[in-house]
């Protein structure tokens, strides 16, 4: 691991924007007490949400600058997992095994699963028991197998095929930098896919990542990632940077499609065993939800820990509890996500069945947020992952809403 803020091997998609929306970040502080310090003290940016983000949005360029209540921070992914790590480790009963590699979950012939085999760098293999095994990599890929050779469903996946394509260079802030935005959230038109997030970060940085999909992929060269700043419908990223200097090469990064497993829906699944974090679902990284969902799993399985400690067998049915935890706090960001997704006419996968009206209803919502700081705040509240996206079915809201609709 590394012993810096420094991005480490085998998380490719690193060297790109990564946010930590607000109700992560309250998780990742209430699991780490002083955490929210770290940031601060590490040089992580702090950002009040709905004021320093130049959102321009298709209508809104921008969207209505507005004090919202709420600050987030700006700062690299590899800032992020250093502090974690380091609260994590302080811990005298945790050990971290470096450069070891897990290849096997082990079960008994009671589909229990009673520990991990992993192999060390020289290549030894070594079996560790376990009561419970927690599985956080990126694909899942080891419990899939071991319910295969248990005999067991794969749990059903719901997936959308973004095919998003991502470039990303970080810039010295120059002195004559704005004044009036911290960070820029580009969003395309609907016959566009191509879209910018321009963030600050710790040491007087910016880190500017391009996106686009469906083949229109963001060039990795200089002239070509300068021109397709270009081609957006504003030159607000175009003038930050065009007279900022580059600080190392550009990085690009593909991914094809996001996916979510449910788990929820098994009706068998080994005791002893959960998953949280991209091996239940995979988000398209273009809404910066992955890790604060991640965080949100994590602190649900502490709770549900806590309020079994005193039973006799705290595992037994935990894995269904979880399960059903992590699937409702799947539902807000998820439900995100899939409106601004498919309104690409390339995107694959499922359409919902009322996506049409869906996508009426966001507009008119983003129409009222326009007008109402409340309306405002609440979205940005949904969309920080504070609140659930059930808010959204308060009567006089929904009522408001409607009536926005019917302006035509």
């Amino acid at each position: 691991m590394p012993t810096d803020p420094s991005t480490r091997h085998g998380v490719p998609q690193a060297k790109h924007v990564h946010a930590l929306l607000a109700g992560g970040q309250r998780t990742l502080a209430e699991l780490f007490s002083k955490f929210e310090s770290d940031l601060t003290s590490a040089g992580a940016v702090p950002v009040r949400v709905g004021f320093d983000i130049r959102m321009e949005r298709p209508g809104y360029d921008p969207f209505p600058k507005r004090d919202l209540g709420f600050d987030s921070y700006a700062l690299s992914r590899a800032l992020i997992e250093f502090l974690t790590r380091a609260r994590l480790d302080a811990h005298v009963n945790v050990e971290i095994r470096q450069r070891a590699r897990v290849e096997r979950l082990i079960a008994d012939e009671r589909r229990t699963i009673t520990g991990v085999e992993y192999v060390d760098a020289d290549g030894k293999r070594t079996a560790l028991d376990a009561q419970l095994v927690i599985e956080a990599s990126g694909r899942g890929d080891l419990t899939l197998a071991v319910l295969d050779s248990l005999a067991l469903p794969r749990p059903p996946a719901t997936t959308i095929g973004v095919d998003i394509a991502y470039a990303s260079a970080i810039y010295e802030i120059p002195h004559d930098a704005p004044d009036d935005w911290k960070g820029v959230f580009h969003l395309p038109m609907p016959q566009s896919s191509r879209g910018a997030l321009l963030l600050p970060l710790e040491g007087r940085r910016w880190i500017l990542t391009l996106a686009g999909r469906h083949g229109d992929d963001p060039p990795g060269d200089e002239a070509g990632f300068i021109a397709f700043v270009q081609s957006f419908r504003t030159a607000t990223v175009y003038d930050a940077i065009r007279s900022a200097k580059r600080l190392g090469d550009i990085v690009r990064y593909r991914f094809p499609e996001s996916i979510h497993r449910h788990y929820e829906r098994l009706e068998t699944f080994p005791s002893g065993l959960l998953l949280l974090g991209d091996a239940v679902c995979r988000f398209n990284p273009v809404w910066g939800q992955g890790m604060s969902v991640a965080a949100q799993e994590a602190g649900a399985l502490g709770r549900l820990l806590a309020e079994r400690a005193g039973e006799r067998d705290p595992l037994d049915g935990l894995a269904r509890a979880f399960f059903a935890e992590t699937a409702a706090l799947i539902v807000t960001p998820w439900a995100q996500a899939v409106i601004p997704d498919f309104i690409h006419p390339k995107t694959r996968g499922e359409r919902p069945a009322d996506f049409e009206q869906s996508v009426k209803l966001a507009m008119a919502m983003t129409k009222l947020a326009a007008r109402d700081p409340a309306v405002h705040k609440l979205t940005a509240e949904v969309g920080s992952l504070l609140k659930p996206r059930s808010v959204y079915l308060d009567p006089e809201l929904g009522r408001r809403v409607l009536a926005v609709m019917s302006e035509g």
